[in-house]
């Protein structure tokens, strides 16, 4: 039968529950307290919880909000309450719980919805890595604004950038809550009418357009002549400007000039360094909610050396990074010393950076300045002083000198 984890403060609710649903065959894990129900829900990745609404350390809408800010709501939860109102069971509803129980529980109805909710279990999925509760960097936290204004029109819109950069997961941020996402790229080779049905009212996304040949340019076409009528919206995404989609990679200009009725640059995940722990956190947490891996947790020495590297594959790079930390970690705990192993193994098979030599003087010399100290604050782990060593300046001038690069700043030792 079924793991349930039941999180309720009342020792009398808790035993109750634990009578009923282990005479039905369950497994029952008992919480008191949302700590408790932390620790159990990490470890045993529980089939259902049955959650308190109030409770003294933690309520379950604010657990309830954490497990789904952090992907971990990969499992049907049923709130309870003997002073809940309707307003706080729609907001439990909206932000992911299955169900609401009100107290005193009829045994029926308990026995009711635990039914339904394990028998809707495989439906319940860890949630994709989303950007949408990201922001902590002024690039990230525009770009989002910038999607959110754009969001308003239906027009073809062109993301720019670098390679990597996983373009859908700022993409899917212009779909309204439950409009579909589309993912164009894997049908390009059999485009029809079906797929812009299936993408009605939601976003056509096609990824990176640099990599399509002749025959996916020309269904690319027929999508984007017959998307108005199924009121469906291509959001493409581009490695390179429009000028070299039509002189080396043969794209119809008129066509290109379609697709760029919009366009929008994304930031680098250099620029947003400051939201790469979240994000690294986020990924290991998909990675161990579908038991790719057996559970992990990243060490705060761990998170800094990550938010310090400088990322040329961008979001693709950390994304194989964070899996490969979490199937080659030898302990629960994933450490400073993984992190260097790992990133140094990907540096010895990546090609750094480049730096655009057409740019203006000032440009160019900005964009090495970045890269040099990159470099130097993944080297040294992020001291300060260490930095300052090696490049020769003085620690006031490198502080204001990262700040003016856009650099997060690392670590201050005493002295």
């Amino acid at each position: 039968m079924a793991q349930i984890l039941v999180v309720d403060d009342e020792v009398g609710i808790r035993e109750l529950l634990s009578e009923i649903l282990a005479d039905e065959g369950h497994q029952v894990l008992l919480a008191e307290n949302a700590g408790e129900a932390r620790r159990l829900r990490e470890n045993y990745r529980p089939d259902l919880v049955l959650l308190d609404i109030w409770m003294p350390d933690t309520d379950g809408i604010s657990l309830l909000k954490e497990w789904a800010a952090s992907g971990q709501l990969g499992m049907p939860v049923v709130m309870m309450s003997g002073h809940g109102t309707i307003e706080t069971a729609v907001e439990a509803t909206r932000i992911g719980a299955l169900d609401y129980l009100e107290k005193p529980i009829a045994l029926q109805r308990l026995l009711a919805t635990v039914k339904r909710a394990l028998r809707n279990q495989e439906a319940v999925a860890p949630r994709e890595l989303s950007l949408g509760t990201l922001g902590r960097s002024p690039a990230l936290a525009e770009a989002r604004k910038r999607l959110a204004q754009l969001a308003q029109t239906g027009a073809p819109l062109m993301l720019r950038g670098e390679r990597g950069m996983r373009a859908e997961l700022f993409a899917r941020l212009l779909v309204a809550a439950g409009a579909p996402f589309v993912d164009g790229r894997e049908l390009m080779a059999d485009a029809s009418s079906e797929t812009l049905a299936r993408a009605a009212g939601g976003v056509l996304f096609v990824g990176d357009l640099a990599l399509l040949g002749r025959a996916e340019q020309k269904n690319l076409e027929f999508l984007l002549a017959r998307a108005d009528k199924h009121k469906a919206r291509v959001v493409s995404f581009a490695s390179v400007d429009g000028r070299a989609l039509i002189e080396k990679h043969e794209f119809d200009a008129a066509m290109v000039a379609r697709l760029s009725e919009l366009v929008l640059k994304l930031p680098t995940l250099r620029d947003f360094a400051e939201d790469v722990p979240d994000l690294a956190a986020l990924t290991l947490v998909q990675l161990v909610e579908t038991r790719v891996c057996p559970p992990r947790r990243f060490s705060v020495a761990a998170l800094n050396a990550l938010r310090h590297h400088s990322w040329p594959g961008n979001l693709a790079e950390l994304d194989s990074v964070v899996r490969n930390l979490a199937l080659g970690a030898l302990d629960e705990d994933i450490g400073l010393e993984d992190v260097e192993r790992v990133v140094a193994a990907h540096a010895a098979s990546s090609p750094p950076p480049e730096i655009a030599l057409d740019r203006p003087y000032r440009e160019a010399r900005e964009a090495f300045e970045r890269l040099y100290f990159q470099h130097l604050l993944v080297r040294e782990n992020g001291s300060m002083s260490k930095v300052a060593e090696r490049s020769g300046l003085e620690r006031t001038h490198l502080y204001r000198k990262l700040k003016a690069l856009g650099l997060p700043v690392g670590r201050r030792e005493e002295t």
